[in-house]
């Protein structure tokens, strides 16, 4: 017999199975070139938009987007199937940073050189609201989806998360902005005496978490945690809840 998962969790992969077969119409809509391009000619276009977004919603929903929504997340838990093994988190996770902080800097320095942002045009590099709509454009759809599948088939669960992802940083500060505030927002919370120490919630975690050690220091707050819920689901204790509330 085969086990289903929770339903919630059918629900959330989903919808980021069905984001990721959108991905060739979306796909410019979290673009790190055509935010560059935009910039290049003072225009405010929809990647521009899209992060923006990203940021301000991560201020009362953490990282919510990677797991319930994100395209590129339903590619790596599709992935699973070829590796479950757990990625290797700690220092590389900082390698999308080291991405990140160049990217930014380009985009800052010819949106000035342009001088300054002056309109808003979100199909921009997008006119017919399809991103793939010619050829050169599945190269660069192709070259995408190879990376990201490939670094989860070498690397473990959701590597691409943990390693170059270009959206994860925007999610990060919003999320630290609003763990300096601790304004009510979503967020996990665990008991450590309902707690048995069956370990699934550490081996189911997308993203590698030691879920059980959060658990038992009753800190569920991690940089990389993505709120998907899959630890909530697992615990037949009940020792993970969402909340929506305010603390660390």
């Amino acid at each position: 017999m085969i086990k289903q998962l929770p339903r919630r969790q059918r629900i959330r992969r989903g919808v980021i199975l069905t984001t990721f077969i959108l991905f060739p119409i979306i796909m410019n809509y979290f673009s790190p070139y055509v935010i560059i391009d935009g910039a290049s000619q003072g225009i405010i276009n929809g990647s521009f938009i899209v992060f923006g977004l990203m940021f301000l919603a991560a201020l009362f929903l953490g990282r919510a987007w990677c797991g319930w929504v994100c395209p590129a997340g339903g590619l790596q838990e599709a992935a699973t199937g070829i590796n479950n093994g757990p990625f290797k988190t700690g220092k590389r996770d900082w390698i999308k940073w080291g991405i990140w902080l160049p990217w930014i800097g380009i985009i800052a320095a010819v949106a000035i050189s342009a001088g300054g942002y002056r309109r808003v045009d979100f199909f921009h590099l997008t006119e017919s609201g399809v991103s793939v709509a010619e050829p050169m454009q599945y190269i660069t759809y192709l070259l995408v989806v190879g990376v990201f599948l490939l670094l989860a088939v070498l690397m473990g669960r959701r590597a691409s998360c943990h390693t170059i992802c270009w959206m994860a940083p925007f999610m990060i500060l919003g999320r630290a902005l609003r763990n300096l505030a601790a304004w009510p927002s979503l967020r996990l919370v665990a008991s450590a005496s309902s707690c048995r120490d069956c370990l699934k919630c550490t081996s189911n975690c997308p993203m590698s978490l030691d879920v059980h050690g959060m658990v038992q220091r009753e800190r569920m707050e991690h940089r990389e945690c993505i709120l998907c819920g899959t630890c909530v689901d697992n615990c037949a204790q009940d020792a993970i809840r969402f909340s929506f509330s305010a603390g660390k």
